[in-house]
């Protein structure tokens, strides 16, 4: 097969060092010899038209990318939003980077078709003023904005503040592009724009700890206006921009007239029994015991040795893996990651006849068209 001319070399030693790679792994990555790779590298005809495709879309890059000549001006190849969160976290994995950007471009396709569908009801965000106010005060404040009520679960979270015009994206459980590894310690990050801001939520083992982390990424928005990207040693900080997103994120989930519903004097004297104690208004505010615990400490109801023993003793809890489980509600999955407002938007293109069947699977997570119309007939509540 012929072999294609003017690849630009520094495009893809650009990519490489983007991602933290040398060429030769490339190479072994993609199954193309290393001497072929060595000759693009030299500037030579070494790889097929294939080969650079599979390159391309390895980067998630187009083709052209590395046809055209000069270097890369990262300015124009990552946004700024993508370049604050990898200023914050220089040791973001590869396949992290690669999310981040398909995020972007899922609310690039997301604002595309809301201009296409002339969508007059999709509700433009627009920050409350929380300049000045305390975490409790903001939090009220925020509360009120949202619109939410005294009994909540993550998905009620999750549709309030998309309903204020923020995607909410939630990692996929199941291995694909669009996964956070369970080992990679992120729990969630923020993208602002002024319009449209993205939150995305790593799936965790428990729903409630997916509801702190939506509250602590919604508290950068708000608060403080800025990208972020946060880990577990983030959402414990007690320093600058994480120690008020935590204290907002506290206070908004459990306000202080919650706290008028624990009972102290009911308090176990062994922590292993906190969560048993906690247990009704943990379901009903949709919340960990931990945020619950760390609320009455910083209230001065829970002395800090009790929370620390209740923090390291949740740390030996063996969590059974839900790895390998069914696919049979495969067609749920696209609400699950990209949540109800994206996906009834690609719908209503789809029925609108803006985008065809191929262009709507490709938006929601490559669906088999089988698949494609159960969503419409479940969306549709049929």
């Amino acid at each position: 097969m012929e072999r294609i001319q003017s690849i630009n070399p520094e495009r893809i030693a650009w990519c490489c060092a983007d991602h933290g790679i040398t060429p030769d792994e490339l190479a072994s990555e993609l199954n193309i010899a290393t001497t072929s790779i060595e000759r693009v590298m030299a500037g030579e005809d070494g790889i097929t038209f294939n080969q650079l495709r599979n390159v391309a879309e390895y980067f998630g890059r187009g083709v052209l990318f590395f046809l055209e000549s000069g270097l890369v001006d990262e300015t124009k190849v990552h946004t700024t939003q993508f370049r604050t969160l990898a200023n914050q976290k220089p040791e973001l994995s590869a396949k992290l980077k690669a999310l981040i950007e398909r995020v972007e471009k899922q609310r690039e396709v997301y604002l595309s078709l809301c201009e296409d569908l002339s969508n007059t009801d999709r509700i433009e965000f627009s920050s409350p003023d929380l300049h000045g106010k305390n975490p409790s005060e903001a939090a009220g404040i925020a509360r009120r904005w949202l619109g939410l009520s005294d009994r909540n679960n993550f998905d009620s979270y999750r549709e309030t503040i998309e309903a204020r015009g923020v995607l909410v994206f939630r990692s996929n459980g199941h291995n694909g592009k669009w996964q956070i590894a369970k080992e990679n310690p992120i729990l969630g990050f923020s993208l602002f724009y002024p319009t449209c801001p993205v939150i995305v939520i790593k799936k965790q083992d428990w729903e409630s700890q997916q509801s702190f982390t939506l509250m602590h990424e919604l508290g950068h928005l708000l608060l403080h206006k800025v990208s972020s990207i946060d880990d577990e040693q983030d959402l414990q900080s007690h320093k600058g921009k994480e120690l008020a997103a935590n204290a907002f994120a506290g206070h908004l989930l459990v306000p202080d007239a919650f706290l008028t519903h624990i009972h102290d004097e009911e308090m176990p004297d062994e922590v292993s029994q906190y969560d048993d104690w906690l247990e009704q208004p943990r379901r009903t505010w949709g919340v960990s015991g931990e945020v619950i615990l760390r609320r009455l400490l910083d209230a001065g109801r829970l002395p800090q040795d009790r929370y620390i023993a209740y923090r390291q003793w949740r740390t030996q809890l063996v969590v059974l893996s839900k790895d390998g489980g069914s696919r049979k509600y495969r067609h749920r999955e696209p609400k699950h990651i990209f949540g109800d407002m994206f996906v009834r938007t690609v719908l209503d293109a789809l029925d609108a006849r803006y985008i065809t069947l191929t262009k709507a699977s490709s938006y929601l997570d490559n669906l088999k068209i089988n698949d494609l119309h159960q969503l419409e007939r479940h969306i549709a509540g049929l």
